[in-house]
């Protein structure tokens, strides 16, 4: 027997059906059950890693504790495990060729024609494994990205096929996600598109051991009957997965539907009584009775694709259950905003976020925001270019340094009170070179930072290329926006707030990417509390 059990999640029909939600919600229940578990996904796509991709193209780029740029399914299995994932949890084809071209070039093959089969499957099988050595992990979960059928899964489907063959059929279970769509035309629910999905896995030689369906509306002992006998798989493995009014309901829809029972009982592993799982549906009974509800903007320039900013949205609801109060996010495009009409754009908030991102386009909108939340004592959290829009903003119009920029957008102003770092300006490629993944930070004790943390050091994940400007440190600190975070080695400033106001405070690094439903990071919980205030 193998010492870890794997587990395949693959996708069919259509793709957006929520396989990270499934695989986080199924290792949740494994998790609660008192296994190990860990989850990866293998990304198709040729980029090395998502950090070179347009938002717009594939929503927010995650980032690890270790400094990889990441799918932002990633964010998903953090959220629901509460274990930091890692390099490891995150394989692309891109990276797969690359390192077996790599090997080529060294001569590793011996002279040998490089081809997919075997050494490209080859290398797929050791990255799936590869995220369990080093750590005792009972099961892990690898999420295929793309759907069944796509040309670039192939590569990965057929790697599927080996393991189960060479792993043993209770040590490789395959999980297919579908869609039974609902005609309301002919008033019937279709099975048809799943039943073809299957049948595009089996041609590439893997039989799925459960299916998990995708549906508006709950299905029929019969529906689950007929797709169990046409794909060739028992009656109990036929789950369904009904559209939730929140993910987090799915690991207890998930329960219900005896999934991780059924996963267990596949691989021969011990299961007892249901997990009472009491944290998680403490979150839940928060979530779904709050006593409060506040409308927070969230100010950016990707807002049209929400996914964008998927782990700030997340975060919300984490520190929104933790203070009973449910927080109406509005997305607010930062290129929309003028000087004319930034009242009306920002009326009736009871807290103001700006975004990250890269580039020109709309900083003046977020500049103006900033401006607007400092001059008018509301709530404010800057996020890394957010924070940088505030030290901006405050430089322009407190410490009148006219013209006042970051070097990122104008590298000719005269007050460049954002600059790139040291070791970056004889960085050329684009992709990882950033500072990334997480970087210690001091508190300073008297600060409202220090008392929303409650503790002086820290740990953060960090994105970005650009810092605040040492140079200006004492004209902004004898001016009021206090630099209160410090990184220890560096010394360059992670955290600014104004005593000031009522809330004002400006992160450069990621505080999203360590949010959870069990530990909401405190920074969105306080954030929160002093929106409803």
């Amino acid at each position: 027997m193998a010492d870890v059990k794997y587990v395949f999640i693959t996708g069919g029909v259509t793709s957006s059906l929520g396989k990270g939600i499934i695989s986080a919600s199924l290792a949740k229940l494994l998790q609660a059950r008192g296994y190990s578990v860990t989850i990866q996904k293998l990304d198709p796509y040729i980029n090395v890693d998502p950090g070179t991709l347009n938002p717009y193209e594939h929503g927010e780029c995650y980032v690890t504790l270790d400094g990889a740029e990441t799918d932002l399914d990633l964010g998903h299995y953090e959220r629901f495990l509460n274990v930091p994932t890692s390099q490891a949890n995150n394989v692309t084809t891109g990276r797969i060729y690359q390192s077996v071209i790599n090997k080529e070039r060294k001569g590793d093959y011996l002279g040998k024609t490089v081809q997919v089969i075997p050494h490209i499957t080859d290398e797929i099988k050791r990255r799936i494994k590869l995220v369990s050595s080093g750590n005792k992990f009972d099961i892990v979960l690898t999420e295929i990205g793309g759907t069944v059928g796509d040309i670039e899964s192939l590569p990965y489907i057929e790697s599927v096929r080996q393991l189960k063959w060479e792993l043993g059929p209770q040590n490789c279970i395959v999980i297919h996600l579908t869609l039974v769509p609902y005609l309301s035309a002919s008033g019937e629910s279709k099975t048809k598109p799943t039943q073809h999905s299957v049948k595009e896995l089996q041609e590439a030689g893997v039989q799925p051991d459960v299916l998990v369906l995708r549906t508006e509306r709950n299905l029929s002992a019969d529906i689950k009957k007929k797709v169990a006998t046409f794909c060739n798989v028992s009656e109990n493995a036929v789950v369904e997965s009904v559209d939730v009014s929140t993910i987090y309901e799915v690991p207890i829809m998930m329960l219900h539907q005896k999934l991780d029972q059924t996963i267990l009982q596949k691989m021969g592993l011990q299961f007892d009584k249901e997990p009472p799982l009491t944290q998680w549906r403490e979150f839940l009974l928060k979530l779904n009775n709050p006593k409060h509800s506040i409308k927070i903007g969230l100010v950016g320039k990707y807002v049209e694709l929400p996914d964008a900013y998927k782990s700030i949205s997340e975060s919300f609801v984490h520190g929104g259950a933790m203070n009973e109060c449910h927080v109406n996010l509005e997305y607010i495009h930062s290129e929309d905003i003028t000087e004319k009409n930034v009242e009306e754009k920002l009326a009736g908030l009871q807290g103001i976020v700006v975004a990250p991102g890269f580039g020109a386009r709309g900083i003046d909108g977020k500049i103006l925001t900033a401006q607007y939340a400092r001059e008018n004592n509301i709530p404010f959290l800057g996020i890394c270019l957010g924070m940088q829009c505030a030290v901006i903003e405050f430089a322009r119009n407190v410490l009148k340094l006219e013209g006042a920029h970051s070097t990122e957008i104008d590298h000719k102003t005269k007050y460049p009170v954002i600059d790139l770092m040291e070791e970056q300006k004889s960085v050329i490629d684009k992709g990882g070179t950033m500072r990334l993944g997480g970087y210690k930070c001091l508190i300073d004790k008297k600060s409202k930072a220090f008392s929303i943390y409650g503790k002086e050091e820290i740990i953060e994940r960090h994105r970005h290329r650009y810092e605040f400007n040492n140079k200006f440190y004492d004209d902004f600190k004898n001016s009021g926006m206090i630099p209160v975070g410090i990184n220890p080695d560096s010394k360059l400033v992670e955290i600014v707030e104004i005593p000031s106001h009522k809330w004002f405070i400006g992160v450069q690094f990621h505080p999203e990417y360590s949010s959870t439903v069990i530990n909401p990071h405190p920074l969105f919980v306080n954030f929160v509390k002093a929106c409803i205030g």
